[in-house]
């Protein structure tokens, strides 16, 4: 696996080696040995597959809070999606910042996310399935949302008009956002 390092600490992509033929591919999708080697040690917990049917679906930006906070390796295996992970550690000097990685069933790209950050991605096209690991279960006292247009945060989406969850629509602006890390 090929280890990238972004412009914010401990956020990074993976690219994983491909071996492909006439027959398809192989490839590892975790590995717990050469994420160690990466100094990237996370004992996962539980998997989520989510499915977005429409391009132009935007799901987060989330998180959770406090001691139940989620590192994650995401994934997209159908289609493509642009994926943002959002700094939100007080006082960390990319406090706000946000990286934007485009991933596909074709780039076969991941990123892993620490702790202490917002999460989302939009859909570039019709019928997206999506796959992380989570070093936390999930805990729904926890969670929390950031309003998916923040001026604050000023994410480029590409795109005006997503298709929302009710919950995501009604987000919180970062300024009033509870995050607790």
């Amino acid at each position: 696996m090929n280890f990238i390092k972004t412009e914010i600490d401990g956020l990074v992509i993976v690219e994983p080696k491909v071996f492909g033929d006439h027959r398809g591919f192989f490839m590892e999708s975790w590995s717990e040995r050469a994420f160690a080697e990466a100094g990237l040690n996370y004992t996962f917990v539980q998997d989520n597959h989510s499915s977005s049917t429409v391009k132009g679906t935007l799901r987060g930006i989330h998180f959770q809070r406090g001691d139940k906070a989620q590192a994650k390796l995401v994934r997209c295996v159908r289609g493509r999606v642009l994926d943002v992970a959002v700094d939100l550690r007080p006082g960390s000097p990319t406090y706000k910042k946000w990286v934007a990685v485009e991933l596909s069933e074709e780039n076969k790209r991941m990123v892993m996310i620490p702790r202490g950050f917002g999460h989302g991605f939009v859909t570039l096209t019709d019928n997206v399935e999506f796959l992380y690991k989570a070093d936390n279960p999930y805990a729904p006292e926890s969670e929390g949302g950031i309003r998916w247009n923040d001026p604050e945060l000023n994410i480029d989406w590409g795109l005006q008009n997503p298709v929302l969850s009710d919950k995501d629509k009604v987000n919180p602006f970062l300024k009033d956002a509870v995050t607790d890390y």
